[in-house]
């Protein structure tokens, strides 16, 4: 194993001599194998330690960072850590858990690269994290590089994220903590099969293992080639969008439909998403492929006008030939609306979106989300009314103490001023705001799940 990641970042050209190295260790077999690694083979170089107790196992996280500090003391190595009530940062923002520890993670390391300076943030992912990743992405979609998996390096703060250990495999590593008695702590989540990477750990890897011992090397490859190929793709994206796009400022591009539309689709997607890198700085989790592809069916349209509603406030107009991606507010003022929901059907709203509204035999189990609303009509005081927003507005929310107002609310999702004047409210007949569809629920959703039928409403944005 050393051999092969010596050879590894040599050939990758990972490491500089006497560079600065922040290595996130989560006292894990991989995180602290890559320490004792660098610290061994890398001795040229200046070594920090950075551990983000997430706060999810309470003792059992405490004696984590306690472990990877007395580590750290041991070989002299200088240890920065920090404690984060994730779970709560996760209900604050209305994420998952991990999209929550990863963003409390990586802003934590951030901060650590900057006050030391770093050149590089070494991370533990080995080969079959590799095949879990590409597998991943494959099954629920990605952009661009990113069905790839994830990059040998890529920048990062004021450095780059490198991983050293992506041409080995977990049981080389495992060997590895064997040989040199490293005592590696063990996080019990990793045998359960309730995150979608456990799942194809215990059951998909295995199959692939037995067809080829080493499929980690076939996936490297292919991270190789796709990453090869992505930038001459880039360049040649670069080329044809300089032709066709103009800059207005900082937070404008505009560019002209006809000379885009001729372009190979795949460039056509990438140029979007150069616009979008340019604009964003960085991209809102909620931007999605589905963006994309409705944006490219919306530039093929021959309807001369129109506009779209991207995530955190940019606003995407058609007009004839040219298509203007900017953060300028509409101009274009529209009457408030209030309407009473009294019979199934599709209610139309002045932005575009609708609410559909239907009557189910039986609690709706595949529903879930902020885009639909299932109402018990014994607990709910009916007729449903929609309207805009009103100067004080506030509401109860699921899962939290206390109300919010809705002003509040538009801002903590970043909805942008024009938009909100027209985002719906669905308010039952005594005036209770049930529902702020597609942001928040009340906890006057239904909660028995054993009645004969609920009213259930399904909004779609105008995206």
């Amino acid at each position: 194993m050393i051999e092969k990641v010596k050879e590894f970042i040599e050939t990758n050209e990972l490491i500089d001599k006497g560079s600065t190295i922040v290595v996130g260790v989560s006292g894990g077999p991989d995180s602290l194998a890559l320490l004792h690694y660098l610290l061994h083979h890398q001795k040229e170089s200046t070594l920090i330690a950075a551990h983000v107790d997430h706060m999810f196992r309470g003792k059992e996280s405490e004696e984590d960072l306690q472990y990877v500090k007395e580590f750290c003391e041991t070989y002299q190595i200088p240890f920065e850590s920090i404690q984060f009530d994730v779970t709560s940062y996760k209900k604050e923002h209305g994420i998952s858990s991990q999209v929550a520890a990863r963003e409390v993670r990586y802003d934590f390391f951030n901060e650590i690269m900057r006050k030391h300076n770093a050149d590089y943030l070494a991370l533990g992912h080995h080969g079959d994290d590799q095949i879990e990743t590409i597998l991943m992405r494959l099954v629920r979609g990605s952009k661009g590089i990113g069905y790839a998996g994830m990059q040998v390096s890529r920048p990062f703060s004021c450095g780059l994220i490198i991983r050293p250990f992506l041409a080995v495999t977990r049981s080389e590593i495992e060997d590895y903590c064997g040989e040199w008695k490293l005592s590696p702590r063990r996080d019990p989540s990793n045998e359960q099969d309730d995150y979608t990477r456990n799942r194809f750990r215990h059951h998909v890897l295995p199959f692939l293992k037995q067809e080829n011992p080493a499929v980690h090397e076939r996936f490297l490859q292919f991270n190789q080639y796709m990453t090869e190929d992505n930038e001459v793709l880039d360049e040649l994206t670069i080329e044809k969008m300089n032709k066709v796009m103009r800059r207005n400022g900082d937070s404008e591009i505009e560019i002209e439909i006809p000379p885009f539309l001729t372009m190979p689709k795949s460039l056509q997607r990438r140029g979007i998403q150069l616009i979008l890198n340019y604009l964003y700085k960085e991209l809102p989790p909620s931007l999605s492929a589905v963006h994309i592809d409705n944006l490219l069916t919306f530039l093929a349209n021959n309807h001369p006008s129109g506009e779209l509603h991207f995530p955190a406030g940019l606003r995407i107009v058609k007009s004839y030939e040219s298509c203007t991606y900017t953060y300028t507010d509409c101009k274009e003022q529209l009457s408030p609306y209030r309407f009473h929901i009294e019979t199934p059907g599709l209610y139309k709203l002045e932005d575009g979106s609708e609410i559909k509204s239907q009557v189910w035999k039986g609690y709706p189990h595949a529903l879930v989300g902020n885009d639909c609303f299932v109402i018990d009509p014994d607990t709910i005081q009916l007729p449903i009314c929609v309207r805009t927003r009103k100067i004080g507005d506030k509401m109860r929310l699921k899962g939290m103490n206390g109300s919010k107002k809705v002003k509040d609310i538009f801002i903590d999702k970043k909805i942008p001023l024009h938009r909100r004047d027209l985002w719906p409210i669905v308010e039952d007949d005594q005036g209770k705001i049930l529902w702020l569809p597609g942001l928040k629920k009340s906890p006057y959703e239904a909660t028995s799940k054993t009645k004969s039928h609920y009213i259930v409403l399904q909004y779609t944005q105008m995206i």
